[in-house]
């Protein structure tokens, strides 16, 4: 069985088109309003509604897994598509199959040709982006923000809801968290669709916390690969990374200390 979950805030402009591309092979569809403050609730259609208020796109897509886990009786899987219409349906079979085939429990979308189609800072964002994904989980990761994601049913069953991811950075930390928990994931080419569609993403507040969470990911990951499979090799990378940390402060307490005291010399000596 397949569910799709569409996490939506103010998108009454997009969210009918996208009701009306669902393949028909989809046996439920939830749409999650997230505060809306528009007409979004009212153009559901037949889909099931879910409403939250403003508590963040990683939430409201929680909170449509967990719809369709009260839901179906038996396993499934759940599609997220963006209510903002920047995610093909003819995608979603190829995000489908891994699973079906039992060679994934999640997989990822990604849009490996959003070259000349999203904005260059973000281009750019995604960049930097991939790198620190990359480091936290362990595995190459290309495009960790597209949110075109399918999950097996088994994965939401084992998932802690109480510690995920609520706003906007919630497919890096799935990732993160997927990689840790063993759990296999494949990574889909899916055609990116940018159309005057505007994100609600603030650059100034979501690049420093993401990567802050991405970091702290990445010295978790080492931390435990440390713990389960010690080597001289990573206990003398620990002890220089440790040593850096302390040395270079103290390097320069010490540098700025000596060029105070030259500059009391020279002024003693011009006086």
């Amino acid at each position: 069985m397949v569910g799709v979950v569409i996490p939506a805030r103010n998108e009454e402009e997009h969210l009918p088109a996208v009701l009306s591309t669902i393949p028909e092979y989809v046996d439920k569809v939830v749409v999650v309003d997230d505060g809306s403050t528009d007409g979004t609730s009212s153009l559901v259609g037949n889909a099931d509604l879910v409403r939250l208020e403003g508590l963040g796109v990683g939430a409201a897509i929680d909170a449509g897994h967990q719809f369709l886990l009260n839901n179906f009786d038996s396993d499934f899987i759940s599609v997220v598509m963006a209510g903002d219409g920047q995610m093909d349906p003819n995608d979603m079979e190829s995000l489908l199959k891994p699973i079906v085939k039992k060679n994934a429990h999640h997989v990822k979308g990604e849009r490996l040709d959003r070259a000349g189609k999203m904005p260059i800072y973000r281009r750019f964002g995604t960049f930097l982006l991939a790198i620190l994904t990359t480091l936290a989980c362990g595995r190459t990761v290309r495009d960790p923000q597209c949110g075109y994601t399918a999950t097996s049913s088994e994965v939401l069953k084992n998932w802690n809801w109480d510690i995920s991811w609520k706003g906007y950075g919630y497919p890096n930390w799935w990732l993160m968290r997927l990689s840790e928990m063993g759990f296999q994931i494949s990574h889909i080419p899916v055609k990116a669709i940018y159309e005057g569609q505007k994100s609600g993403i603030k650059l100034s507040t979501f690049f420093p916390k993401v990567s802050l969470m991405l970091l702290i990911g990445l010295h978790t990951r080492i931390i435990r690969n440390t713990r389960y499979s010690p080597s001289i090799f990573l206990i003398g990378t620990w002890t220089t990374y440790v040593l850096g940390w302390i040395y270079n402060p103290l390097l320069f307490v010490i540098t700025h200390c000596f060029d105070r005291l030259h500059v009391a010399t020279i002024l003693r000596d011009v006086q």
